[in-house]
């Protein structure tokens, strides 16, 4: 395994050189031993996958047998690497739990229309459409990359058509009412601080525990997102990673509220507990400068003030279920609090145009079709003002 001058494995073939740089080797299918040195260690890591991943799918492109299981790997390798952790689970999840079971020992060229539509068709009794949707698009893009690519003649989901699955069921946001509740129901208690920056940032979970001093200006009140962390509990331990898109890269101006919040911790931030673990250093890529950065631990706003390390993922919903039960509130996720607060922003007037900014979409019509979900009193309301 190659390291970094800071003695950091970077991965086998791929080395820091003295002057910085990232050097790549691999030895080719035709024996060959290939090097290429690169300004970043994204380029260097890219060329080493392909270069192992056309090393073993060689033989069986060439001779028209490869899988369907083979070319999604070699497809994943080679054409995924760097798209976001998440989205590459996404990918794989689809494609193991949708797909492999029903075509992928096929060779790739034996591949037709009906085999997939098929597919699509076994999984309207138990998917949503959002889901089969995920799947069709994993297919999609797989199948035309081996268009491109020559691996096969003719793209087998031409002629495909999405069937009706399950209805999608609506994603909860707080009624007013509700919400009143909540804010009522965890003052003092623990966690308080994460819920109403959620309330009133709508920042994703991740982003607000991967919300490090930093990034919190106090003198313009501004607070700066360009990263995140998730516990990996199949791992036993955290990780730290860019957000979900380019666009999820925003400033979020400061509510009063969650000024104080704010301040209120960082005054306090020298006399909390600390676990060992806070000493810690998480890498990441950072897509926006191009290059990997550090999150030192103890840098972190939030903190357990039990056990002086950050809370896991699924203990906030673990938390949030007592909150409910407390405060006689149907049970929510914490991705609840996002929901509420692009909510909250829509019937207070807010333009969809700064919703979008606000919470980090790429696409306004993500912010228009899952996000903004109005009460029936402000569509009450709506239509008083309609009627004049």
């Amino acid at each position: 395994m190659g390291k970094s001058l800071n003695g950091k494995e970077l991965g086998k073939g791929i080395v820091q050189r003295k002057d910085g740089k990232y050097s790549g080797r691999y030895t080719g299918a035709d024996g060959n031993r290939y090097e290429r040195v690169c300004d970043k260690l994204r380029d260097a890591r890219a060329f080493v996958q392909l270069g192992n991943s056309e090393k073993k799918g060689y033989v069986d492109i060439a001779a028209n047998t490869i899988t369907v299981d083979e070319w999604f790997e070699f497809w994943m390798a080679t054409f995924k690497s760097l798209l976001s952790p998440n989205t590459q689970r996404n990918y794989r999840e689809r494609y193991t739990r949708n797909v492999k079971p029903y075509i992928g020992k096929m060779r790739m060229c034996d591949v037709k229309a009906m085999h997939c539509q098929k597919l699509l068709n076994r999984m309207k009794k138990d998917y949503t459409v959002s889901t089969m949707y995920q799947t069709y698009i994993c297919m999609g893009s797989m199948f035309r990359s081996a268009c491109v690519n020559d691996v096969i003649g003719r793209h087998p989901l031409d002629g495909v058509m999405m069937p009706q699955g399950k209805p999608k069921s609506a994603i909860r946001a707080l009624t007013v009412k509700e919400q009143l509740a909540f804010t009522q129901a965890i003052k003092g208690k623990a966690n308080e601080s994460q819920f109403q920056i959620m309330l009133q940032t709508g920042l994703r979970t991740g982003e607000m525990m991967g919300l490090t001093w930093d990034c919190v200006d106090f003198e313009h009140r501004m607070i700066t997102v360009n990263k995140q962390i998730e516990y990996r509990y199949e791992h036993g331990e955290w990780r730290a990673m860019p957000p979900k898109s380019m666009a999820g890269y925003r400033t979020i101006p400061m509510t009063t509220e969650v000024y104080e919040i704010l301040r209120t911790l960082y005054q306090k931030r020298d006399v909390r507990k600390w676990s060992p673990l806070m000493e810690e250093y998480l890498e990441y890529y950072d897509y926006y400068t191009d290059g990997m950065k550090r999150l030192w631990m103890k840098n972190l706003v939030f903190v357990s003030r039990r056990t002086g390390e950050p809370v896991k993922n699924s203990a906030y919903d673990t938390y949030l279920e007592k909150i409910c039960n407390q405060a006689g509130i149907k049970r929510f996720s914490m991705h609840v609090l996002r929901h509420t607060f692009a909510t909250r922003c829509i019937e207070r007037g807010v333009s969809v145009k700064a919703l979008q900014r606000l919470l980090g979409h790429a696409n306004i019509a993500t912010t228009l079709d899952i996000y903004v979900h109005v009460s029936d009193e402000y569509l009450i309301e709506a239509m008083r003002v309609f009627e004049g």
